[in-house]
């Protein structure tokens, strides 16, 4: 039990749980500048039981995030912001990355985070698998990317953008996210071609967006989600660019 603790002003990871068994951090601080390179709040790779409660992180990066092997893991009670929100990923980088398998996000709130709810993987890399993922009761405020699964996922251009992820994500659920979003998309949906992603749930989403670019809107491509309940925006309602016509 990691109880009432503060970092403060890490130069990388706040924390970093590798390789951990039946381990919880409740009432735990962080406190990073926003603009802070890597400065994850908690990081939690190859673990199992793993709890975040009630706890407060403000960074430059991840909130939570969860690499591969992480197991089990319950996150509840986090109040991120500034940062990057909860992460799952990036997933699919190296050769032998571990599942993931089994976490549950609930009762967090995300302000003024560049994401909210995030499932990240790279395109044209390694294999592996994601699921039993679910997020719930989650609060967003002017958020850029409340709802995201990115599996085009490439930072500073360095990947193959126009190969498929080999990351197989299934059964993945989010219900009850309401809020604001600082950007139109507010619901991002983007899984692989080749393994598109199964058994996705929305339901219960309520995400506005107040701009000149107009209304929140969703974007989805390579999975057909079960919806029910509230859903603003429309899910998957984003237009698909058409195709361009030859004038020959």
């Amino acid at each position: 039990m990691i109880q009432d603790i503060t970092t403060k002003d890490s130069k990388q990871f706040q924390a970093n749980v590798l390789g951990c068994k039946n381990i919880t951090f409740e009432h735990f601080t962080v406190s990073a500048p926003d603009e802070s390179p890597n400065t994850d709040g908690i990081h939690i790779g190859r673990s199992d039981g793993v709890n975040v409660l009630n706890s407060e992180i403000k960074t430059g990066d991840d909130c939570v995030s969860i690499g591969d092997g992480s197991k089990n893991l319950v996150i509840n009670g986090v109040t991120c912001g500034p940062g990057h929100g909860i992460s799952i990923g990036s997933l699919g980088l190296f050769k032998n990355e571990e599942p993931v398998d089994g976490v549950a996000v609930k009762n967090c709130t995300m302000t003024n985070t560049s994401n909210g709810v995030r499932i990240k993987t790279w395109p044209g890399a390694e294999p592996g698998t994601c699921s039993n993922i679910h997020f719930e009761d989650i609060t967003v405020t002017n958020v850029s990317s409340p709802i995201i699964i990115d599996q085009k996922y490439c930072p500073w251009n360095k990947c193959k953008i126009n190969e498929e992820s080999k990351v197989k994500l299934s059964n993945i659920s989010f219900k009850n996210i309401h809020g604001t979003s600082a950007r139109p998309e507010a619901v991002k949906i983007i899984c692989s071609a080749t393994l598109p992603c199964e058994n996705v749930e929305l339901a219960d989403i309520e995400i506005t967006h107040s701009g000149p670019t107009g209304p929140a809107v969703s974007q989805c491509s390579n999975v057909k989600p079960k919806v029910s309940g509230k859903q603003n925006p429309a899910a998957c309602s984003a237009p698909i660019p058409a195709k361009p016509t030859s004038t020959a």
